[in-house]
């Protein structure tokens, strides 16, 4: 197997015992990512639509670092702090994924990281 760690600074650290990404065999397993802006540290809250592009973001920075994109996307998760903030973050996920948008289920659960209103994580293959 050929596993390497992939962390940026450009992210926010992981706050437990965890990586950002793992890349294996040229699979990449993004951890979910919240909306903390990594030069700050602050969450960013209030606008659910705000939210979601700092996760987005936050995604796309990781993706950098192992030398990818959203293009090489196959499988993402959402999870929601209630289903009624669908609309609003589907919109903003959406504009990531200008073609070809990858595999995708949302949940919505009783709580996330932070108090936080949506986390995202992903699969990515080179």
């Amino acid at each position: 197997m050929n596993k390497k760690i992939i962390n940026t600074e450009e992210a926010p650290a992981p706050i437990g015992p965890y990586n950002q990404a793992v890349m294996v065999n040229g699979m990449l397993f993004i951890s979910g990512q919240i909306a903390i802006h990594p030069p700050s540290g602050e969450l960013i809250s209030g606008d659910i639509r705000e939210e979601a592009r700092q996760v987005m973001e936050n995604l796309s920075r990781i993706l950098t670092e192992a030398e990818l994109d959203f293009s090489h996307v196959v499988k993402t998760t959402i999870f929601l702090s209630d289903m009624d903030l669908f609309n609003q973050v589907n919109e903003v996920y959406g504009s990531y994924f200008q073609s070809e948008p990858p595999a995708r289920e949302t949940v919505a659960v009783l709580g996330l990281p932070k108090g936080v209103n949506v986390e995202i994580s992903c699969i990515a293959v080179k």
